[in-house]
């Protein structure tokens, strides 16, 4: 009889259970892991109140989950970098490795991707909501047995957070604004102050993600909710920040970035929504620079690496832990801005 885990899956909008799901056998080159802690990502969020995002939609029940972390209970006979006992980061990335964008060293853009919970191709790619996930060696990044877990699954939003930096260059001794102060948006702050930003303003219409922003190292935070003009003095002389990053996926967010971003400076869009109307006059006039940021690939590890050591410390970041049978308290809460940032469950 085939190996059970449970694990947390959505089948309908607002229809989480925890049910029991196959593990599946061990390969030469994959790894067991116990997972202990698991993050509740906005994506997560969508699949719970919406079924999908987006064209994505819910075809069948899936296991939810992507920000993950445990311990190697098993290996593969060929695996070699890790070991029984380790405390690991789980990589939710698997791209296929021989498409033209992977041969190229773009794997975030791979044509075949494997991503964790993810309804973008069907059958589904199972998250790691799970008590127990066969993944391979390579996505299981060790963290050093000093490393908590609880710390370890802020692994995979980091990620995503440090290739978005990377994607707006050299940030040292830069002016940079981030809007929207939700979890991607706070990691973001630590990323680009570990990037050597000289100063950061961060906006947010929630007066809780403001008072965060600001605890975690942002020099001004402003409540654009209380008042919309409050971005309007940096937009004197033509704009005052180098580079904006706008995580909220807001159109007026972006618009209010094109306003203050000085000329040729650069926007990074982080946050996704649906179509979205810019103005391109001044978009062109400023020579401003408008990028995508998409996942991660060698981030992962930089991230894993940044968290052990603690040259990022995400502590303040974690509102509460809820137990597996909780899931859908834990969900409700991460639903709620005014009250949480990251929630995570916790396993086994």
């Amino acid at each position: 009889m085939a190996q059970e885990t449970r694990a947390v899956v959505i089948h309908a909008p607002h229809d989480l259970r925890v049910d029991r799901v196959a593990v599946p056998d061990l390969g030469a080159g994959d790894i067991a892991v116990k997972i202990q802690r698991g993050g509740i990502c906005g994506s997560d969020l969508h699949y719970y109140h919406e079924g999908g995002f987006g064209t994505v939609r819910l075809k069948e029940p899936m296991v939810l989950g992507h920000e993950i972390s445990g311990t190697v209970s098993a290996i593969g006979t060929a695996v070699k970098a890790v070991k029984i006992g380790d405390r690991v980061a789980v990589n939710p990335s698997l791209p296929c490795g021989v498409c033209r964008y992977c041969a190229a060293g773009v794997q975030n853009q791979c044509l075949d991707m494997r991503f964790y919970g993810s309804a973008m191709r069907f059958p589904h790619v199972h998250g790691g909501f799970r008590e127990m996930i066969v993944c391979t060696e390579a996505q299981a990044v060790p963290c050093g047995q000093e490393t908590s877990h609880e710390i370890a699954a802020f692994a995979e939003p980091l990620a995503v957070c440090l290739h978005a930096v990377r994607r707006a260059g050299p940030l040292a001794g830069k002016r940079v604004l981030v809007t929207g102060c939700g979890p991607i948006g706070a990691l973001t702050i630590l990323a680009a102050r570990h990037a050597g930003a000289r100063e950061i303003v961060a906006t947010d219409v929630a007066a809780s993600a403001v008072v965060m922003a600001e605890k975690i190292g942002a020099d001004r935070g402003l409540n654009v909710g209380e008042n919309a003009d409050a971005l309007a003095l940096y937009s004197e002389n033509k704009g005052y920040f180098d580079v904006a990053f706008e995580a909220s996926g807001n159109a007026s967010a972006l618009r209010g970035a094109i306003a203050v971003v000085q000329p040729r400076g650069r926007i990074v869009q982080i946050g996704v929504a649906g179509d979205v109307t810019v103005p391109l006059n001044v978009l062109v006039a400023k020579e401003i620079e408008l990028l995508g940021t998409f996942r991660f690939h060698e981030e992962f590890a930089w991230a894993v690496e940044l968290l052990a050591s603690g040259k990022i410390d995400v502590r303040a970041l974690l509102s509460a832990i809820f137990t597996l049978d909780q899931a859908m308290a834990a969900f409700d809460l991460a639903s709620d801005r005014s009250k949480a940032m990251k929630v995570q469950l916790a396993f086994n």
